[in-house]
């Protein structure tokens, strides 16, 4: 993947489908979706040289059914798309049957409904919720149902029996793609569009601030709180409204291309967030944090199907692959690019990470003492902003 980076390849993943709202599988004909996104957008992406994985398939008395419910719709091109992505590339590998259900709001009674008919009409082995909000109430739906197993994105609750949830330390390519803005800004002022001020969102800001500030001292990072996860008007406002304030560059925590319009409109950059994006606004573009959530799909069906499931609190990072960085712009320089290698390679090898000290926070506080790492408790809860970070980190 680093090759891939110097070489300013496209990602390779797997091939970009848009598909119909609603639960089906791969097998169903559906209609086109509707645009989810301003209907001046480029076409998705068409990545090159994604590697076809060899179907697997599982012999019809161990065939496992995988369920996936989704925060937003497929269409995203954002945290949905790569969660579906994840989701065929497993079914591919495993030879399991799928299904999904887009666009659950997180709401107990919402969630609730389509899990059970998950279970109970379709048959799931295994139910994969990709949304912090779900967590509740999938922790009471694995105590109903004990012969079925769930997993939880980004939450943190689990049980010893059947109930596990999982994540990918994003803030290690956040790190990274700030290296690379903090180098492309003239203004020494980024925007960045965020959803919400949990731990998550502040921890992606920090990373992002430190790995700009790593390649440009005298930078700047202005937060615009939106409170949505995808809503692309909203986010395209927030990101033009930091542009008018004097941001050259726009780095975002959203789900929709918005802020990569509003930063090309302007005749400024951008780093997307959750895939590779550069279609969509490929003058603005500079690189981006990426998931790549398939292998883990897939070695979730594997212990389902074999009985080895064991639940577990999953925390994997650029070493597994779960998350990288989208390949460059052509004109990021050539010993930016140098330096984003060498800091990955330290990041892979677990010599280095990103929180290491000296880190001070917003009012000067040493937050990290020099030499000393971060755990990962005080990561999970972070609650703070970085010296640099022009924003409230606790706006209620």
């Amino acid at each position: 993947m680093a090759r891939k980076f110097l070489l300013k390849l496209l990602v390779a993943v797997t091939a970009l489908t848009l598909v119909a709202v609603g639960c089906g599988n791969d097998d169903d004909a559906a209609p086109e979706p509707a645009p989810t996104q301003a209907p001046t957008e480029a076409p998705a992406p068409e990545p090159t040289e994604a590697p076809e994985p060899e179907p697997t398939e599982a012999p019809m008395d161990d065939e496992v059914v995988a369920a996936f419910v989704y925060v937003g719709p497929v269409g995203d091109a954002g945290w949905t798309w790569a969660h579906d992505q994840g989701r065929r590339l497993a079914e591919q590998q495993t030879g399991a049957t799928t299904l999904f259900v887009e666009n659950i709001p997180e709401v107990a009674e919402d969630f609730r409904a389509v899990v059970v008919d998950f279970i109970e009409n379709e048959g799931a082995d295994v139910v994969f919720a990709t949304s912090f909000g779900y967590m509740d109430p999938m922790e009471e739906l694995a105590g109903e149902y004990p012969d079925v197993v769930f997993e939880h994105a980004s939450g943190f609750k689990m049980n010893d029996t059947n109930f596990g949830n999982f994540f990918g330390r994003m803030y290690q390519p956040r790190y990274l793609s700030g290296m690379a803005a903090g180098a492309m800004t003239e203004a020494d002022q980024i925007g960045y569009v965020a959803a919400f001020p949990i731990p998550e969102v502040l921890r992606g800001i920090n990373a992002f601030t430190l790995g700009a500030q790593r390649t440009n001292p005298d930078v700047e990072v202005h937060v615009n709180w939106t409170f949505t996860w995808f809503d692309p008007a909203i986010e395209g406002d927030a990101a033009t409204a930091l542009l008018e304030a004097g941001a050259d560059v726009i780095a975002m925590h959203q789900d929709s291309t918005a802020p990569g319009l509003a930063a090309q409109e302007a005749g400024a950059r951008w780093v997307s967030y959750n895939s590779d994006m550069s279609a969509f606004a490929p003058d603005a573009f500079i690189t981006a944090p990426v998931w790549n959530w398939g292998p883990y799909y897939a070695r979730i069906i594997e212990a389902v199907r074999d009985g080895s499931y064991v639940p577990g609190a999953y925390w994997g990072g650029m070493d597994d692959e779960i998350v990288t960085l989208a390949p460059a712009a052509d004109d990021v320089p050539d010993e930016v690019i140098a330096e984003v290698l060498e800091v990955w390679d330290e990041i892979v090898a677990g010599t280095w990470d990103v929180f290491t000290g000296e880190i001070r926070d917003q009012d000067g506080n040493v937050v990290v003492a020099e030499g000393e790492t971060m755990d990962d408790g005080a990561m999970l809860g972070m609650s703070f902003f970085v010296e640099g970070v022009v924003g409230d980190a606790d706006p209620s």
